[in-house]
This record gives structure tokens, sequence and C-alpha cells, in this order.
């Protein structure tokens, strides 16, 4: 599946977002493309653009974001995206949180990371920390991207 992966970071440059090359990584592992990699800033309007110029792409099955997960007053990425859902998919969120805290702990609650679906584009809002990436990638994602995408499509 062709992806695209966006790192929300106020201070993440290319060469220091070890989350966004995590997914890149493991996404093309798993036989996917990675079809655009982006960076923006903690800007709502700004991540949500940066989705939004990317939608209905043929080269572009998703959109893997990290960072902007958090409740920091800088955190905005769920507010950007999730206002941007047809349908969310509450169950990623669940899941993720509930691996989380096998790992974290209580701090498992702090994560927003949320998926749902953007005029037929799955989009999965993943926190900024590379191992909080790596579980949910190996976990949830890759094991279920055709299927999500097939689905979106139906």
């Amino acid at each position: 599946m062709p992806c695209l992966v966006l790192t929300v970071s106020d201070s993440r440059t290319r060469e220091t977002d070890t989350s966004g090359q995590a997914i890149a990584s493991l996404l093309e592992a798993a036989g996917h493309t990675v079809a655009a990699r982006e960076l923006v800033p903690d800007d709502p309007i700004k991540v949500a653009d940066a989705i939004r110029a990317h939608l209905g792409r043929k080269d572009v099955s998703a959109v893997i974001t990290t960072g902007g997960t958090g409740i920091t007053s800088r955190d905005s990425t769920y507010e950007a995206v999730t206002g941007l859902f047809d349908k969310q998919l509450d169950g990623f969120g669940e899941l993720f949180r509930m691996l989380s805290y096998e790992q974290v702990g209580a701090a498992a609650m702090l994560s927003r990371a949320c998926a749902g679906v953007v005029t037929g584009c799955v989009v999965f809002v993943l926190p900024g920390a590379e191992a909080a990436v790596r579980l949910a990638m190996e976990k949830l994602i890759l094991p279920e991207l055709g299927h999500v995408v097939r689905e979106t499509s139906r």
C-alpha cells in the first residue's frame, strides 16, 4: 500500500526524525511504499492542510502521522485530524492504549492516538515517541493495513 508519512513537530528535522524514519522503514520492510514523507510544525491548520493535499491521490492509500498527540498546549494533531474524519476507528486508539499500558503503565492514558477515514483514505495518528510508533506499526497497523485500505475503498 502506498502511504504518506507525516511528522508533526516544532523541534525535529528530517535528520532527527527517528519516528518518521521508523514508520517509513517498517512500511518498506513489510512491502509497502512511502509515496511521500513530510514534516510540518505543530499547527492544526498546517497539519490538516498537509493531509488534505494528499487526499484523492492514487499513490496514497493511507496516511500515518507521528507527533502532537499528547496533552501539552502545542499538541494539536488530534484536533486537526479528527475534525477531518468521516468515520473514526475507535478500536485503534483503544487497542493502542491497551498495548501501551503493558509497556508504560498508567501514562498510556495520556496518548490520544486515533485512526479514521477521510474521503476514503485511512489516517492513523500516532504519538511522537519512536517506541510508541514501533508498537503501533508492528502490532496494529502493519498486520491490518491492506485489509483496512480495502475496506475503505468498498
